[in-house]
């Protein structure tokens, strides 16, 4: 069985996340999206609130599941019995940071590798933290973020200004 992992923080999950799950579902026997608690991170949203909403947003894939974690990402790894790493890349400027982790991720587990999968063209704009500024700001976040989630965005940004 082929378990490949799809790490990140996912604050929130963009349709460009989106994007590379839906791939590597085609590709793998089994994807499991890591939703980092990276405790150097203000994340908008808590970890559990991270899970939900990639959980909504995949319910159509039945190879998909979700987990967080912290620690080492090639730890997490092991843990799941995934042998792949896979890292989505949306400009060049990605790859040179990914490439550098990829490296590092080899030497601490030999027998994990690093995919690296393009986000379909039409997303390689879009960040998690361009989602937070246009919610912020009440901007438009259809064809941005996944529709099942646009109102769960908006409702989390107005209890924020309360």
């Amino acid at each position: 069985m082929r378990i490949a992992v799809y790490p990140g923080s996912f604050d929130p999950i963009t349709n460009g996340h989106l994007d590379i799950i839906e791939r590597a579902a085609g590709v793998f026997d089994e994807v499991i999206v890591g939703v980092l608690n990276n405790k150097k991170k203000q994340p908008m949203f808590s970890v559990a609130e991270r899970v939900n909403m990639i959980n909504l947003t995949t319910a159509h894939l039945k190879n998909v599941r979700t987990a967080s974690f912290d620690g080492l990402l090639v730890d997490f790894a092991k843990q799941n019995d995934a042998g792949v790493i896979i890292k989505g890349l949306r400009t060049v400027n990605d790859f040179e940071y990914e490439f550098q982790m990829a490296l590092l991720n080899k030497t601490l587990s030999s027998e994990c590798e690093t995919m690296f999968m393009m986000t379909n063209s039409k997303y390689s704009y879009i960040s998690s933290s361009m989602v937070k500024e246009l919610a912020e700001y009440k901007g438009n976040l259809e064809g941005i973020v996944p529709y099942q989630i646009i109102q769960y965005i908006k409702d989390k940004y107005e209890l924020q200004r309360l």
